[in-house]
């Protein structure tokens, strides 16, 4: 009662083949690789803002004072 073996696999891969059909599996495996490939740009454009300043509606400067933290 170990791990699945290779004819394991092969039978469960063409069991799915057979109840979803190949066009929905290549249609599922474009959209994941469509949403990994969104998430690693959002990752790297999330990265690239952080070193940008950070922007101000309306071109308006806010005010303030900046505290030295006292420990």
């Amino acid at each position: 009662m170990g791990g699945l073996s290779l004819w394991h696999w092969l039978i469960v891969l063409v069991v799915v083949m057979m109840v979803f059909g190949t066009k929905k599996l290549r249609n599922l495996g474009e959209d994941l690789g469509a949403a990994v490939k969104g998430f690693k740009q959002g990752i790297k454009d999330g990265a690239d803002d952080k070193s940008a300043p950070p922007q101000v509606a309306n071109n308006q400067t806010v005010d303030g004072q900046i505290h030295e933290k006292k420990d």
